[in-house]
Protein backbone atom coordinates (compact mmCIF):
# COMPACT_ATOMS: atom_id res chain seq x y z
CA UNK A 1 0.00 0.00 0.00
CA UNK A 2 2.78 2.46 0.81
CA UNK A 3 4.48 1.60 -2.52
CA UNK A 4 1.41 2.56 -4.58
CA UNK A 5 1.01 5.84 -2.72
CA UNK A 6 4.50 7.03 -3.58
CA UNK A 7 4.34 5.72 -7.12
CA UNK A 8 6.83 2.86 -7.10
CA UNK A 9 6.60 0.19 -9.75
CA UNK A 10 4.54 -2.91 -9.09
CA UNK A 11 7.72 -4.95 -8.67
CA UNK A 12 9.05 -2.56 -6.04
CA UNK A 13 5.72 -2.64 -4.28
CA UNK A 14 5.81 -6.41 -4.13
CA UNK A 15 9.33 -6.29 -2.68
CA UNK A 16 8.19 -3.79 -0.07
CA UNK A 17 5.24 -5.98 0.83
CA UNK A 18 7.61 -8.92 1.22
CA UNK A 19 9.75 -6.92 3.63
CA UNK A 20 6.66 -5.88 5.59
CA UNK A 21 5.50 -9.49 5.71
CA UNK A 22 8.86 -10.67 7.06
CA UNK A 23 8.81 -7.85 9.60
CA UNK A 24 5.29 -8.76 10.69
CA UNK A 25 6.31 -12.41 11.06
CA UNK A 26 9.16 -11.38 13.34
CA UNK A 27 6.89 -9.19 15.44
CA UNK A 28 4.26 -11.93 15.49
CA UNK A 29 6.76 -14.53 16.72
CA UNK A 30 8.01 -12.15 19.41
CA UNK A 31 4.48 -11.52 20.70
CA UNK A 32 3.58 -15.21 20.64
CA UNK A 33 6.68 -16.08 22.65
CA UNK A 34 6.34 -13.26 25.19
CA UNK A 35 2.61 -13.65 25.76
CA UNK A 36 2.83 -17.44 25.89
CA UNK A 37 5.52 -17.19 28.57
CA UNK A 38 3.40 -14.72 30.56
CA UNK A 39 0.46 -17.14 30.54
CA UNK A 40 2.68 -20.08 31.55
CA UNK A 41 4.21 -17.97 34.33
CA UNK A 42 0.70 -17.17 35.66
CA UNK A 43 0.91 -13.46 34.96
CA UNK A 44 -2.57 -14.09 33.58
CA UNK A 45 -4.85 -16.41 35.53
CA UNK A 46 -7.42 -18.73 33.93
CA UNK A 47 -10.51 -16.70 33.15
CA UNK A 48 -8.67 -13.39 32.74
CA UNK A 49 -9.76 -11.30 29.76
CA UNK A 50 -6.86 -9.90 27.75
CA UNK A 51 -6.93 -6.17 27.13
CA UNK A 52 -5.93 -5.98 23.47
CA UNK A 53 -5.33 -2.23 23.46
CA UNK A 54 -2.96 -2.51 26.42
CA UNK A 55 -1.17 -5.50 24.87
CA UNK A 56 -0.74 -3.70 21.55
CA UNK A 57 0.87 -0.83 23.43
CA UNK A 58 2.98 -3.13 25.60
CA UNK A 59 4.45 -4.98 22.61
CA UNK A 60 4.40 -1.94 20.30
CA UNK A 61 2.61 -3.85 17.53
CA UNK A 62 -0.48 -3.33 15.43
CA UNK A 63 -3.79 -4.94 16.32
CA UNK A 64 -3.47 -7.16 13.24
CA UNK A 65 -0.12 -8.57 14.45
CA UNK A 66 -1.58 -9.07 17.92
CA UNK A 67 -4.62 -10.89 16.52
CA UNK A 68 -2.38 -13.24 14.54
CA UNK A 69 -0.38 -14.00 17.70
CA UNK A 70 -3.57 -14.69 19.63
CA UNK A 71 -4.70 -17.10 16.92
CA UNK A 72 -1.51 -19.11 17.48
CA UNK A 73 -2.12 -19.18 21.23
CA UNK A 74 -5.71 -20.20 20.57
CA UNK A 75 -4.49 -23.13 18.44
CA UNK A 76 -2.38 -24.20 21.45
CA UNK A 77 -5.46 -24.12 23.70
CA UNK A 78 -4.14 -21.23 25.82
CA UNK A 79 -6.73 -18.58 24.98
CA UNK A 80 -10.20 -18.52 23.51
CA UNK A 81 -12.23 -15.64 22.04
CA UNK A 82 -15.61 -15.24 23.71
CA UNK A 83 -18.37 -13.34 21.97
CA UNK A 84 -19.19 -10.03 23.68
CA UNK A 85 -16.55 -10.83 26.32
CA UNK A 86 -13.13 -10.80 24.67
CA UNK A 87 -10.14 -13.13 24.54
CA UNK A 88 -10.06 -15.25 27.68
CA UNK A 89 -7.09 -17.11 29.17
CA UNK A 90 -7.76 -20.83 29.55
CA UNK A 91 -6.71 -23.20 32.34
CA UNK A 92 -3.72 -25.48 31.89
CA UNK A 93 -5.84 -28.58 31.28
CA UNK A 94 -6.93 -26.98 27.99
CA UNK A 95 -3.39 -26.43 26.72
CA UNK A 96 -1.69 -28.62 24.12
CA UNK A 97 0.87 -29.90 26.60
CA UNK A 98 2.56 -32.02 23.91
CA UNK A 99 3.37 -28.94 21.84
CA UNK A 100 7.15 -28.34 21.65
CA UNK A 101 6.44 -24.62 22.04
CA UNK A 102 4.52 -25.06 25.31
CA UNK A 103 7.12 -27.56 26.52
CA UNK A 104 9.82 -24.94 25.93
CA UNK A 105 7.83 -22.25 27.80
CA UNK A 106 7.09 -24.53 30.73
CA UNK A 107 10.75 -25.51 30.85
CA UNK A 108 11.60 -21.94 31.83
CA UNK A 109 9.31 -21.70 34.83
CA UNK A 110 7.58 -25.02 35.49
CA UNK A 111 10.63 -27.18 34.90
CA UNK A 112 10.45 -29.88 37.57
CA UNK A 113 6.67 -30.31 37.40
CA UNK A 114 6.79 -30.75 33.64
CA UNK A 115 9.72 -33.16 33.85
CA UNK A 116 7.88 -35.32 36.37
CA UNK A 117 4.67 -35.37 34.32
CA UNK A 118 6.42 -36.15 31.05
CA UNK A 119 8.76 -38.76 32.50
CA UNK A 120 5.78 -40.56 34.04
CA UNK A 121 4.17 -40.54 30.59
CA UNK A 122 7.35 -41.70 28.91
CA UNK A 123 7.48 -44.68 31.28
CA UNK A 124 4.29 -45.92 29.65
CA UNK A 125 5.40 -45.28 26.06
CA UNK A 126 9.13 -45.66 25.51
CA UNK A 127 9.64 -49.17 26.93
CA UNK A 128 6.94 -50.39 24.53
CA UNK A 129 8.59 -48.44 21.71
CA UNK A 130 11.93 -50.06 22.63
CA UNK A 131 10.38 -53.52 22.51
CA UNK A 132 8.94 -52.79 19.06
CA UNK A 133 12.20 -51.25 17.87
CA UNK A 134 14.17 -54.32 18.95
CA UNK A 135 11.91 -56.28 16.61
CA UNK A 136 11.54 -53.84 13.72
CA UNK A 137 14.58 -51.55 13.46
CA UNK A 138 16.62 -51.70 10.29
CA UNK A 139 20.33 -52.49 10.44
CA UNK A 140 21.05 -48.81 9.79
CA UNK A 141 18.81 -47.72 12.67
CA UNK A 142 20.43 -50.21 15.05
CA UNK A 143 23.87 -48.93 14.10
CA UNK A 144 22.72 -45.33 14.57
CA UNK A 145 21.28 -45.95 18.04
CA UNK A 146 24.49 -47.74 19.09
CA UNK A 147 26.51 -44.77 17.84
CA UNK A 148 24.32 -42.31 19.75
CA UNK A 149 24.78 -44.30 22.97
CA UNK A 150 28.54 -44.47 22.48
CA UNK A 151 28.65 -40.70 21.95
CA UNK A 152 26.75 -40.19 25.21
CA UNK A 153 29.30 -42.25 27.13
CA UNK A 154 32.18 -40.38 25.50
CA UNK A 155 30.57 -36.96 26.02
CA UNK A 156 30.00 -37.73 29.69
CA UNK A 157 33.68 -38.56 30.15
CA UNK A 158 34.60 -35.30 28.39
CA UNK A 159 32.00 -33.32 30.39
CA UNK A 160 30.60 -32.08 27.09
CA UNK A 161 27.00 -31.31 27.95
CA UNK A 162 26.05 -30.01 24.50
CA UNK A 163 27.30 -33.12 22.71
CA UNK A 164 25.67 -35.35 25.31
CA UNK A 165 22.31 -33.64 24.88
CA UNK A 166 22.33 -33.87 21.09
CA UNK A 167 23.19 -37.57 21.24
CA UNK A 168 20.44 -38.12 23.83
CA UNK A 169 17.89 -36.45 21.52
CA UNK A 170 19.07 -38.62 18.61
CA UNK A 171 18.94 -41.77 20.76
CA UNK A 172 15.33 -41.39 21.89
CA UNK A 173 14.17 -40.14 18.50
CA UNK A 174 15.61 -43.25 16.85
CA UNK A 175 13.81 -45.56 19.28
CA UNK A 176 10.43 -43.86 18.95
CA UNK A 177 10.65 -43.63 15.18
CA UNK A 178 12.11 -47.13 14.86
CA UNK A 179 9.07 -48.63 16.60
CA UNK A 180 7.08 -48.69 13.36
CA UNK A 181 4.24 -46.96 15.22
CA UNK A 182 3.34 -43.60 13.65
CA UNK A 183 1.93 -42.17 16.90
CA UNK A 184 5.08 -43.10 18.83
CA UNK A 185 7.17 -41.64 16.03
CA UNK A 186 5.24 -38.37 16.28
CA UNK A 187 5.89 -38.32 20.04
CA UNK A 188 9.61 -38.02 19.26
CA UNK A 189 9.30 -34.26 18.68
CA UNK A 190 7.71 -33.88 22.11
CA UNK A 191 10.51 -35.84 23.79
CA UNK A 192 13.15 -33.87 21.90
CA UNK A 193 11.62 -30.58 23.05
CA UNK A 194 11.50 -31.86 26.63
CA UNK A 195 15.15 -32.95 26.58
CA UNK A 196 16.18 -29.56 25.22
CA UNK A 197 14.64 -27.78 28.21
CA UNK A 198 17.69 -29.03 30.12
CA UNK A 199 19.64 -26.30 28.33
CA UNK A 200 17.80 -23.85 30.60
CA UNK A 201 18.62 -25.77 33.78
CA UNK A 202 21.43 -24.27 35.88
CA UNK A 203 23.37 -27.53 36.05
CA UNK A 204 22.72 -28.23 32.33
CA UNK A 205 23.22 -31.93 31.48
CA UNK A 206 26.33 -33.49 33.03
CA UNK A 207 25.72 -34.42 36.68
CA UNK A 208 26.80 -37.04 39.20
CA UNK A 209 24.05 -39.24 37.76
CA UNK A 210 25.15 -38.96 34.14
CA UNK A 211 27.73 -41.81 34.02
CA UNK A 212 25.20 -44.39 35.17
CA UNK A 213 22.57 -42.98 32.83
CA UNK A 214 24.95 -43.06 29.87
CA UNK A 215 25.75 -46.70 30.54
CA UNK A 216 22.05 -47.58 30.85
CA UNK A 217 21.54 -46.02 27.43
CA UNK A 218 24.45 -48.12 26.17
CA UNK A 219 22.90 -51.32 27.58
CA UNK A 220 19.59 -50.41 25.95
CA UNK A 221 21.37 -49.85 22.63
CA UNK A 222 23.01 -53.28 22.94
CA UNK A 223 19.61 -54.90 23.46
CA UNK A 224 18.28 -53.12 20.39
CA UNK A 225 21.25 -54.16 18.27
CA UNK A 226 20.80 -57.77 19.40
CA UNK A 227 17.05 -57.67 18.82
CA UNK A 228 16.37 -58.67 22.44
CA UNK A 229 12.83 -57.35 22.98
CA UNK A 230 12.55 -58.17 26.69
CA UNK A 231 15.92 -56.64 27.54
CA UNK A 232 15.10 -53.54 25.47
CA UNK A 233 11.89 -53.08 27.42
CA UNK A 234 13.65 -53.54 30.78
CA UNK A 235 16.52 -51.15 29.99
CA UNK A 236 14.20 -48.50 28.55
CA UNK A 237 12.07 -48.65 31.69
CA UNK A 238 15.10 -48.57 33.99
CA UNK A 239 16.61 -45.62 32.12
CA UNK A 240 13.52 -43.45 32.34
CA UNK A 241 12.60 -44.56 35.87
CA UNK A 242 16.05 -43.59 37.18
CA UNK A 243 15.74 -40.16 35.59
CA UNK A 244 12.25 -39.73 37.03
CA UNK A 245 13.49 -40.61 40.52
CA UNK A 246 16.31 -38.10 40.14
CA UNK A 247 13.99 -35.25 39.19
CA UNK A 248 11.41 -36.07 41.86
CA UNK A 249 14.14 -36.12 44.50
CA UNK A 250 15.58 -32.83 43.30
CA UNK A 251 12.18 -31.14 43.23
CA UNK A 252 11.58 -32.13 46.85
CA UNK A 253 15.12 -31.34 48.00
CA UNK A 254 16.13 -34.94 48.74
CA UNK A 255 19.12 -36.14 46.76
CA UNK A 256 18.91 -39.69 45.36
CA UNK A 257 21.92 -41.95 45.49
CA UNK A 258 23.61 -42.21 42.08
CA UNK A 259 23.52 -45.77 40.76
Amino acid sequence: MRAHRIGWSEGMAMAGMGEDTRSDRGLHARVVNALGLQIVDSRYAPGDILNLDRLADEFAVSRSVLREALRVLQSLGMVEPRQRVGTQVLARHSWDLFSPQIISWRGRGDYFAQMREMLELRLGIEPVAARLSARLMTAEQRAAVATAAAVMVDADRAHDGRRYLEADVDFHTLILQGSGNAVMGHFASTVAALLRTREQEKRFTITDYTPASAHRHNDLALALVQGDEDAAYRWAYATIEATLNEFVAESTGTAPTPS
